[in-house]
């Protein structure tokens, strides 16, 4: 039995029946059954599919925007853009996804050659709990239409947002066995994985759950895609215009309650500018309005889970003991809810667990640099390369310096967000592989060489 519990207030929401191992293995032999049909359907008829989906999403964008707010703590403001830009993102596939597909011919000394993208059958999607309607549907989209089936396993405190996902799905036409929702303990993962019927695997999480679910995927030969966690540099140089950047630092760093694997978390400022961005910074997070999610003057709602704010709190602790100083916040607040007060910690280091680790909640940590170089050091000094931003009003410098930093993507003057226009993903333990763009939809398919004498 999985139970769901609303963190702002830590009442059990639902609780749901997990899968026995026969069911399990009934929806996965249904997966794969569906596909030998929907690999053979026309691209046009899933990319209409894909427009009709989007409009399904925004039909149902308030009871979706609600469920996750309920479910994991995210303001209502911020959910309905999640659940809006799903309805974009199904759009961006359904209009540019069969381009991207087109077979592509290649000169060579044969009378014709060219690559064709096939599809490769059930694919599983094991998904995190923070951007529950958008990680889903950024998988879901260019994976249909390629050909593929889905299953997804999403994070067991979002199983609501993971059956309205599926609704939304069925309602908008998709056939029942081409997406399914396994209701599912974690572990329950591998046996998905070891079975003969499904092809491949994308994972969005932790480090631990990459790693276990690479280790059974490398086993038994499954492609796999992995965007793990971050620990995102945020430079600050000498020039930037700290009138724009601050209200962009606070919103990289709170926004989702600060649980994202694109947040802001390093923040690394030239010293020259580095006290006034700190109290600047600190004035800021003094003042953003906690609460319920669902009241529309939240600014930040509560972590989705106890556990969370009992390792943040710890990382915090032990960071100050390190010799960070605690300039605001640096607790848990006393009320029901996993609520932690925004928080900015000064004087960082690379010795401290809030540069060394990836803190995943609202707390800036912040370290002076003396240059743009020792910036770019420090910034490639994590174990980390998801994202990371430069602030400064010359860009040719900024792209220059982009051009060094370890990570799958440099934002310059903004902050690091994801685009279906875009790929996206990371290098060294953030993982491997890309979502989204072109790059997203040819993960899953048989990049098929044809050759005619």
């Amino acid at each position: 039995m999985i139970v769901t519990r609303n963190p702002a207030t830590e009442e059990e929401i639902s609780n749901y029946p997990t899968l026995s191992a026969a069911e399990l293995h009934s929806r996965i032999e249904r997966s794969a059954s569906a596909f030998e049909s929907w690999k053979s359907t026309s691209i046009e008829h899933r990319a209409d599919l894909l427009r009709r989906i989007a409009s399904e999403i925004r039909n149902s964008l308030e009871d979706s925007a609600r469920m996750i707010s309920i479910e994991m703590g995210k303001p209502l403001s911020e959910a309905r853009a999640e659940v809006e830009k799903c309805a974009v993102g199904c759009e961006f596939y359904a209009e540019h996804g069969p381009g991207f597909l087109a077979k592509e011919e290649v000169k060579t000394d044969a009378s014709k050659s060219y690559v064709r993208f096939d599809p490769l059958g059930s694919v599983l999607a094991v998904m995190p709990w923070n951007f529950p309607f958008w990680q889903v549907l950024r998988f879901a989209a260019p994976t249909l239409l390629a050909g593929n089936v889905g299953l997804l396993k999403h994070a067991s405190n979002v199983t609501g947002c993971a059956l309205e996902i599926e609704k939304i799905l069925h309602r908008a036409g998709v056939p029942e066995d081409v997406f399914q929702t396994l209701v599912i303990p974690s572990s329950d993962v591998a046996s998905v994985i070891e079975n003969r019927n499904v092809r491949a695997v994308s994972l969005t999480g932790s480090e631990a759950a990459g790693s276990a679910v690479a280790e059974v995927a490398g086993k038994h030969l499954k492609k796999l895609v992995l965007e793990l966690g971050g620990s995102d540099p945020f430079i600050v140089l000498e020039d930037a215009d700290l009138e724009k950047v601050i209200p962009k630092a606070v919103q990289s760093r709170t926004m989702n309650a600060g649980q994202s694997c694109i947040a802001a978390k390093r923040f690394l400022v030239v010293q020259s500018v580095y006290p006034e961005f700190v109290e600047r910074l600190t004035d800021a997070m003094r003042e953003i309005q906690l609460g319920d999610p669902l009241d529309a003057s939240t600014k930040m709602g509560p972590l989705a889970r106890e556990d969370l704010v009992e390792d943040l709190d710890q990382q915090v602790k032990k960071s100050i003991s390190q010799g960070a100083q605690l300039v605001t916040g640096g607790k848990k607040l006393d009320r029901p809810g996993y609520f932690y007060a925004p928080t900015v910690l000064a004087g960082a280091t690379t010795e401290m667990t809030c540069l060394k680790e990836e803190t995943f909640g609202p707390v800036a940590s912040v370290a002076s640099v003396a240059n743009a170089d020792e910036a770019v050091r420090i910034a490639n000094s994590s174990k980390y390369g998801l994202g990371g931003s430069i602030w400064s009003q010359d860009i040719s410098r900024a792209e220059q310096l982009a051009a060094q930093i370890e990570s799958g993507s440099v934002f310059i003057n903004d902050f690091t967000k994801s685009d279906p226009k875009v790929p996206f993903g990371g290098v060294k333990d953030s993982g491997y592989g890309r979502e989204l763009s072109v790059f997203g939809i040819r993960e899953f398919v048989n990049t098929k060489t044809v050759w005619i004498a």
